[in-house]
């Protein structure tokens, strides 16, 4: 195990979450604090506090610290730009620099939707399948994972072979901006956030925004667990689903790899994930009438449906003959990629993604 303690912190527009993350595992209780977002010499007071507290906590030793702040942001360098959900920060502040005088120790900062990728491609999703193509015996492997958070925003994170993609300006995976498939003249994020699927149920019941439930509510509406209008709640996951598919398939049709979701919204994953999938698996036309072609060039499984999964793990493994050789080798033509839901939680996913890019660095030098 490594014995190097990272303290990680995951930056919210409400609250703050600390850990100390020593080999991929909790080395002392979470703290959380408020991020006093409105006001910029509280929300470092707090970010500084919450770090000496963990410090304190583990033996005051520790070896770096790595944690999920929101954009835009110069992540390289550790410069936070103007924030929306903390409007405190403004004009460029530098947060790391600020963090290495007051702790000595070299300090990393990236976004959520990044570190959660990072997280799961190491810890979670990609070796749990891996692991479990391994023992089905195909010869197939996954090395790259496009990691999406659903929640107040639509992010993404993209690791390809065990490397993180940041990207030139620190923008990478900012799938939110990407077109809405429903509305062309608005972004993604509209149709794939809390607030999109409160809209689309005040859309079909006709009732003011302002008075929908919370996207919890509106899953126990569909399963009918609760009071409301069941049609309305099952259209507003599914059309976060269908914009949720699009972004997905323009995205996996590059990064070609397993696609792992969290965020607040992916406890209700079975009212959109069946939506999103057929997105990515449906058709496009050809505008001289020469047919259609598939949305992407893989078949897209859902990977939290037990026979999807077990025909995905199974693959179309062969043995093909090696020309003038007596020799077989193992060979599966088909073309395929997954939908998973976090299994690690997108807290604790983000946090081992920090810890585990600090480790890279440390050992970059």
């Amino acid at each position: 195990m490594d014995e190097r303690i990272i303290l990680t912190l995951d930056a919210g527009g409400t609250n703050f979450e600390f850990r100390a993350i020593q080999g991929q595992k909790d080395a002392a209780e979470p703290i959380v604090l408020p991020s006093h977002g409105n006001d910029l010499n509280a929300c470092l007071k707090n970010i500084v506090d919450g770090f000496k507290a963990l410090k304190d906590t583990v033996g005051g030793t520790i070896h770096g610290i790595s944690f999920a702040f929101p954009g835009p942001a110069d992540y390289a360098h550790g410069i936070i730009g103007d924030l929306q959900n903390l409007p405190g920060f403004r004009g460029g502040v530098a947060l790391a620099p600020m963090l290495e005088e007051q702790f000595g120790v070299p300090v990393f900062i990236n976004n959520d939707g990044d570190l959660f990728a990072y997280g799961e491609a190491l810890c979670g999703a990609l070796p749990e399948i891996n692991s479990e193509l391994e023992s089905a015996g195909s010869p197939k492997r996954f090395k790259n994972l496009l990691g999406l958070t659903l929640g107040t925003g639509f992010g993404a994170g993209i690791v390809t072979n065990g490397r993180l993609l940041i990207g030139d300006n620190s923008a990478a995976g900012e799938i939110w901006c990407t077109r809405n498939k429903l509305d062309h003249q608005s972004y993604a994020e509209e149709g794939v956030s809390i607030r999109a699927v409160r809209h689309a149920y005040a859309q079909k019941t006709g009732l003011d925004v302002e008075k929908v439930p919370e996207p919890i509510d509106i899953a126990a509406i569909a399963e009918g667990r609760q009071t409301g209008n069941v049609d309305a709640a099952k259209h507003a996951f599914q059309r976060l689903g269908e914009v949720a598919g699009d972004a997905a398939a323009n995205a996996a049709t590059l990064i070609d790899g397993i696609v792992v979701i969290g965020g607040g919204l992916a406890g209700a994953s079975k009212h959109f994930l069946p939506a999103m999938v057929a997105e990515m698996n449906s058709e496009l036309h050809s505008v001289t009438g020469r047919g259609t072609v598939p949305r992407t060039e893989l078949t897209v499984f859902n990977l939290e449906d037990p026979q999807q999964r077990q025909i995905f793990i199974k693959g179309q493994a062969v043995q093909v003959q090696v020309p003038g050789s007596s020799k077989k080798v193992p060979y599966d033509p088909q073309k395929r990629i997954g939908v998973a839901i976090s299994k690690l939680g997108t807290a604790r996913a983000v946090a081992l993604g920090a810890y585990a890019l600090a480790l890279s660095h440390l050992e970059q030098g």
